[in-house]
């Protein structure tokens, strides 16, 4: 994977894009991020054909200013749909009927500013495409915990990286998306990569010089204006469930461990957590340990 540092664009470039096609690749921007405006509503012009743009709802249903993230690591957009009709199964609605992690298909008139998070220009509708697992939440939610405790790691920060590298089943997408919404809301820059490939690129400052016969490792390390924060996920945990009866369906779980770093001897970890999806489909989790280093 490679270290990308995620800002946003200053000036917005307008890209037309034909029929139902998405525009090309965003440029990684730079600058200060911003939410998109609403959009007024619209409808087509009598012969306009409406571009189409599918993504995930990665966080902001709940207020209608939407996240959303699609394939590629900057296939990120915002959009906010107060204002806009929302297709669910057939019906007419509005944003209130939205979740996070649903994928929609966004109607527009194919202009999209090229900014990070790219927002599109004119929207007539969105229309929901399938459910999702909302998973995205859930990681949110896990990293916004991490930063609360033991806060003093945070302090002084102007970056903080995030790796969900050992998250199955995100797209690159939705990693940058959750690396970006996760760093606005504490007014600081995103970085993507592990630990390592951080410290290879010179991110860390040394604390101390190896002893004689040793090799240079990350415990002599400390990151001077950031802070790191992964998720490994046990993809080979096994579960001791009750019997099911007929027609029962299996809980949704998954386990996981999260990090927070800020040197060899800074940082906190949460171990052996469990997450499981309720029945309306939000996501919660457990901590089964809590360590300090």
């Amino acid at each position: 994977m490679n270290v990308r540092l995620f800002a946003l664009l200053l000036p917005w470039v307008l890209l037309l894009s034909g029929c139902g096609q998405v525009p090309g690749e965003t440029v990684p921007p730079a600058g200060t991020a911003s939410v998109s405006p609403s959009v007024a509503p619209s409808a087509p012009a009598p012969n306009e054909e409406p571009s189409y743009l599918t993504a995930t709802i990665v966080d902001g249903a709940e207020t209608g200013e939407l996240l959303r993230a699609g394939e590629e690591a900057y296939d990120v957009y915002t959009i906010g749909v107060q204002d806009l009709p929302v297709w669910l199964d057939g019906v007419e609605t509005d944003y209130t009927a939205l979740r996070d992690g649903m994928t929609v298909e966004l109607a527009f008139n194919g202009l999209i500013a090229e900014s990070f998070p790219a927002q599109p220009g004119v929207s007539y509708s969105l229309t929901v495409v399938e459910e999702g697992d909302g998973q995205c939440a859930l990681w949110l939610q896990v990293l916004e915990d991490l930063w609360a405790v033991d806060d003093g790691l945070n302090g002084g920060i102007t970056q903080v990286g995030v790796d969900l590298s050992e998250v199955p089943g995100l797209t690159e997408g939705e990693r940058s998306a959750i690396a970006w919404a996760f760093a606005t809301s504490h007014n600081v820059s995103p970085v993507t990569g592990t630990l390592e490939e951080l410290w290879r690129e010179g991110y860390f400052t040394p604390t101390a010089e190896p002893a004689e016969g040793y090799e240079d490792s990350l415990a002599l390390y400390w990151w001077e204006d950031g802070v790191h924060f992964s998720i490994d996920v046990d993809e080979d945990a096994v579960w001791n469930l009750p019997s099911l009866g007929p027609g029962e369906e299996p809980p949704e779980l998954v386990a996981f461990d999260a990090q927070k770093w800020r040197s060899g001897l800074g940082a906190y970890f949460f171990g052996d957590c469990v997450g499981q999806r309720g029945e309306d489909g939000a996501w919660t989790y457990t901590v089964g340990a809590e360590m300090i280093s």
